[in-house]
């Protein structure tokens, strides 16, 4: 059966395929090439061997197929996140009016936590060609870009998980008016004049204005620069709901099993609506080792049946007070995605 990766509506997309240059604003792998796009799990503390560090992760791009433990360590700036991230640090690119950054982080480095934002974190650099999109649930992540690359000692207790994406100009313009939705706290931005007039919500954003909404969520579809199709789901705080439970398995037309962080008001596994909702409960590893959700502040979810073969990367917790919160997922159809999460679910709560 294929998979019903299918949205209410149809954009008709024209894209070239593009040749990732070793110069250009892009994802970088672990060797510090560029890549269409990268996924990172860190493991959680004591999770791994008999004394994790908190610092171990498992990396996935296309081209190793399936998870592999990284030989570098997420507090160093070596690796994907480090390389990646080192182009706004080392390059000096923040200092430069020939390109777009933004640091977002509802508990950001050194600032005090704020609720009245949208639960959401990440990383924005591009320019008139291309650039990233690093989202991610690390708090107080990444640090200012005069510090350079520092990854916070909070940061080594519970998994955490990250999609960094290499997209073309325009489809900036597209991730802009997702952000506006989402309320990001920017703790760090620049958006010179010269990219002002195309993006304006980007510019309202990183003056710290409040967006005015003409609906309550809004899904886009984005296209990386070598045409993998991402789907970026996204709500504000007045809709009030399980964004899993009221909106993307219903649109998605698939049973989710959703790990997320489950310490505070959790909502139970909702079998209600057409399509089911699940709380994954327990995490196996590819190295047989496993651990509990408790112990797992990354967001994401993925289709019970593997015929559906979908995948989020996201935002939000299923807890009660999130259902207040603007936050999003960024959900893919690819299968290599789909089997590594798929493998990692050991055990859920049904209905």
């Amino acid at each position: 059966m294929a998979p019903r990766f299918t949205l209410c509506f149809q954009i008709t997309v024209v894209f070239l395929c593009c040749t990732l240059c070793s110069s250009d604003i892009s994802c970088r792998n672990e060797a510090g090439e560029p890549v269409d796009w990268f996924i990172i799990y860190k493991l959680p503390r004591n999770r791994i061997k008999e004394v994790g560090s908190g610092v171990e992760y498992m990396y996935l791009d296309s081209s190793v197929g399936s998870w592999q433990m990284s030989e570098f360590v997420i507090n160093s700036s070596k690796g994907a996140i480090g390389n990646t991230l080192n182009q706004l640090y080392m390059g000096k690119t923040y200092q430069s009016n020939s390109s777009v950054y933004a640091l977002y982080n509802d508990a950001p480095p050194v600032l005090d936590y704020m609720k009245e934002y949208g639960h959401t974190k990440g990383v924005l650099l591009f320019d008139r060609s291309q650039g990233f999109w690093l989202s991610h649930s690390i708090p107080h992540f990444p640090s200012f870009p005069e510090r350079g690359y520092l990854y916070p000692s909070s940061g080594k207790v519970n998994g955490q998980t990250a999609l960094c994406v290499t997209y073309r100009y325009d489809q900036f313009l597209h991730v802009a008016k997702q952000l506006f939705y989402l309320y990001p706290r920017f703790y760090n931005c620049s958006v010179p004049a010269a990219f002002s007039a195309d993006l304006p919500q980007l510019t309202q954003l990183c003056e710290g204005s409040k967006p005015q909404l003409t609906s309550d969520r809004r899904v886009e579809q984005l296209f990386s620069i070598r045409g993998e199709k991402f789907v970026s789901f996204v709500k504000s705080e007045h809709f009030v709901d399980d964004i899993y439970t009221g909106w993307v398995s219903q649109v998605l037309h698939a049973d989710l099993l959703v790990e997320s962080w489950q310490r505070h008001n959790v909502l139970p596994s909702n079998c209600s609506l057409p399509k089911h909702t699940m709380n994954i409960k327990r995490i196996q590893l590819p190295t047989s080792v496993r651990f509990q959700s408790y112990h797992d502040h990354s967001k994401w979810c993925v289709a019970r049946e593997y015929e559906d073969r979908v995948t989020c990367l996201g935002d939000l917790n299923r807890e009660k007070a999130q259902m207040w919160r603007g936050g999003g997922l960024v959900c893919s159809d690819n299968p290599i995605i789909y089997k590594a999460f798929r493998q990692l679910v050991d055990y859920y709560t049904a209905c």
